[in-house]
């Protein structure tokens, strides 16, 4: 989507939404507390004033441009799913990271049995061979040019003891979309990793209380997670921690001045 049709007709600048989502997207905030901050700044004169900043507008959209950009992650995944609320009903967040913690791929699912999984590892799979990243677009222009990573097929998966997570696995193989050799570990312990990053995104979504709709969760959790992925320094030319190459980044994405 280009970026004058993205802020087209919207009622604040380009670089006041994507202060707004980012903080969203990334602090433990209600729509009334974002409201509120924009209030004490001057930016929102009435509390009835139009308010159209909704994070799961921009979110899919976030992710989509950060995508290129990530780096490389290793061949040793864990996999994992946590709760959503939709609709006063529990969803089921499918979650890969490798074992340095980097997020590799999520998917968000009303059921939880073979065919999810299925469908997850398939979008897994799918993100190693999708397009390559292109880090001279977002780089600063004093940081060195970052070599193209390569990102690596499973060599192991490790799960935990979910009896839909060996049937999808043995499908994959038998259609020959995994390799043979990829091993399957049902090893609690070893997702401790994968679990303590779920509490990123529970802390998240807790001030909003559940979602309305499938969709808007789904967005929605595409902005957390990318953001995610940015605070843990897995996109190229931004370091963990340095939230002032974070924000330019995110400008640099959408094409906003800094």
């Amino acid at each position: 989507m280009e970026n004058t049709k993205l802020f087209k007709w919207r009622h604040f600048e380009a670089a006041i939404i994507l202060l707004c989502v980012r903080w969203y997207l990334r602090y433990a905030l209600s729509y009334r507390d974002l409201k509120e901050m924009m209030r004490e700044r001057g930016l929102i004169h009435r509390p009835y004033h139009y308010f159209s900043l909704s994070s799961s507008n921009y979110a899919p959209e976030l992710e989509k441009r950060c995508r290129p950009h990530l780096k490389a992650w290793n061949d040793s995944w864990k996999v994992d799913e946590t709760y959503i609320k939709v609709k006063n009903v529990w969803m089921y967040l499918y979650r890969a990271m490798d074992s340095e913690g980097n997020t590799i791929e999520f998917l968000l699912s009303p059921t939880r049995d073979a065919e999810a999984a299925k469908r997850f590892f398939l979008k897994a799979l799918h993100a190693t061979t999708d397009s390559t990243p292109q880090a001279q677009q977002v780089a600063s222009p004093t940081a060195p040019t970052v070599p193209t990573p390569t990102r690596r097929t499973p060599r192991v998966i490790n799960v935990d003891k979910n009896v839909a997570y060996p049937k999808a696995i043995a499908n994959l193989k038998a259609a020959e979309v995994l390799p043979q050799h990829v091993e399957l570990r049902q090893v609690k312990y070893l997702n401790n990793l994968i679990e303590q990053d779920h509490r990123f995104l529970k802390r998240l979504t807790k001030p909003g209380m559940g979602f309305f709709t499938f969709e808007t969760a789904w967005r929605t959790v595409q902005g957390f997670e990318v953001m995610n992925m940015i605070r843990k320094g897995q996109l190229q030319g931004v370091a963990k921690g340095d939230v002032k190459e974070q924000v330019t980044l995110i400008a640099k994405l959408f094409g906003v001045a800094g």
